[in-house]
């Protein structure tokens, strides 16, 4: 047991909670002996990724924290790495890169741990071709609240009934649990996080480098050429990445930038496997893109200098309201694809009306998924982009959509579960976690209201 300190109980939106005791264990028989003593006293745990979060997942409001972070195995196969849950994203990847594979999954903040993604089922720009992370699980070896220690591989169905509950007509989501009769375990670990076990291992499924990759940052000057772009790439077969950054991105990254053209009033990064140029020439003139002040990748400086760019302006929305002294007010819904546009009208409709010139609006378009940062300057305004905040919940469910797309809900945000879902399906899904946690230890106030019984 280690003292708490403030970096334990707080994640990067500024979300803060308190702790009794702080852990490290270094082998599975102590985490496993930990638990099994949570769960006679009832000691809530939390356990900690690296921090990156946004919804106080990782944020514990009393109990004990949990951190894993000396399980630190790296084993490089073909097609495979198994992995403990405290390697990042970025050392799993520069580690497979040293093998020509890469891991599909791609988060903007590549320091995110891999137990956290899981916790997650976290996505990132490239799962508009490759989807989310539950996809990439191959297997995992996880700590039950009671202190079991099982591992579960891809095809192990769940050994209990299982209800349906109706899920988004989304291509990603990470709301609650993805219940259906007969799914597998690793899909129910997948996105759950941290309220039905803890992560230990994990073997994931990794993919050859690809010998080419066209990538760039194609600038347009209308938004509205933006998303035309938008519907004419998004079908083709080779296309891996298409990410957006609205007009009020742009102006945000000019301070770090200032060689971005002042004519775009929109942008999307893209990358696409293989290397006609040709054809790309071609979509970008019909496109009606800015080309000649576009920037295309001529090596893989470039597409991590676009990481980069992509990278920064979350990081100077971070920084900007930490200045101004407030949390940062993010988005992480998603809609059907066919309510893109609808979606990104109704946004800027009543972002316009009540926060003019105080957002940004960039992400995974490719996915009608699309996140909104509010910039509020005073207590007025943090208000009314609280507000916002829930009518979009409401605008993204209303439209077919979900109220987490690959961030989850955590604390601040496990509200919106009542609003996806209706009361039966959210106690189908309370069910499942007091089968697996009876005394209600692992993540709690994650997702659910803590039942009074407890």
């Amino acid at each position: 047991m280690r003292t708490v300190d403030p970096g334990h109980v707080s994640d990067a939106s500024g979300f803060e909670g308190w702790a009794d005791a702080f852990f490290a264990p270094a082998t599975e028989a102590e985490v496993s002996a930990l638990l099994k003593d949570a769960s006679n006293q009832s000691i809530p745990v939390t356990v900690l990724g690296a921090g990156s979060g946004l919804t106080g997942a990782r944020v514990a409001q009393g109990g004990w924290v949990l951190s894993l972070e000396r399980f630190r195995k790296l084993e490089i196969g073909q097609g495979a790495a198994r992995v403990g849950p405290a390697i990042t994203l970025v050392e799993l990847n520069q580690a497979a890169a040293a093998k020509g594979q890469f891991y599909a999954p791609d988060p903007t903040e590549n320091t995110a741990s891999i137990g956290g993604t899981i916790g997650t089922n976290a996505s990132g720009s490239r799962s508009f071709r490759y989807g989310s992370t539950r996809r990439h699980v191959l297997a995992l070896r996880v700590a039950m609240a009671d202190g079991t220690v099982r591992e579960f591989r891809r095809g192990d169905k769940v050994d209990f009934d299982i209800p349906t509950i109706p899920l988004p007509h989304t291509s990603k989501y990470t709301a609650g649990y993805p219940l259906v009769p007969g799914m597998d375990w690793i899909d129910l670990f997948c996105g759950s996080e941290g309220t039905l076990g803890v992560t230990l291992e994990a073997e994931l499924r990794l993919l050859p480098t690809p010998p080419h990759l066209f990538a760039g940052v194609v600038f347009f000057s209308t938004d509205e050429s933006a998303l035309g772009a938008v519907d004419q790439w998004r079908g083709i077969p080779e296309l891996r990445m298409i990410e957006y950054m609205d007009a009020n991105s742009l102006a945000l990254l000019r301070t770090a930038y200032p060689d971005i053209p002042a004519a775009a009033k929109a942008a999307l990064l893209i990358e696409a496997e293989g290397e006609d140029i040709d054809a790309w020439d071609a979509r970008l003139t019909e496109s009606l893109a800015l080309t000649e002040a576009s920037w295309f990748a001529a090596g893989p400086a470039d597409r991590e200098r676009f990481r980069k760019l992509r990278h920064t302006l979350p990081e100077i929305v971070n920084r900007t309201m930490l200045d101004r002294g407030y949390m940062k007010m993010g988005s992480d819904f998603a809609v059907p694809i066919a309510k893109n546009r609808e979606m990104l009208l109704w946004y800027r409709e009543r972002l316009d009306r009540e926060l003019p010139g105080h957002y940004v609006i960039y992400g995974h378009i490719g996915d009608a998924h699309v996140h909104v940062n509010m910039l509020p300057a005073s207590d007025d305004q943090m208000y009314r982009a609280k507000a916002l905040m829930d009518e979009f919940a409401h605008q993204a469910v209303k439209l077919g959509g979900t109220v987490s797309a690959e961030h989850g809900l955590g604390k601040r945000k496990a509200h919106f579960l009542g609003w996806q879902y209706a009361p039966e399906h959210i106690t189908a899904m309370m069910a499942v976690k007091r089968r697996l946690d009876p005394h209600w230890i692992l993540g709690r106030g994650n997702l659910f209201p803590v039942p009074e019984n407890v």
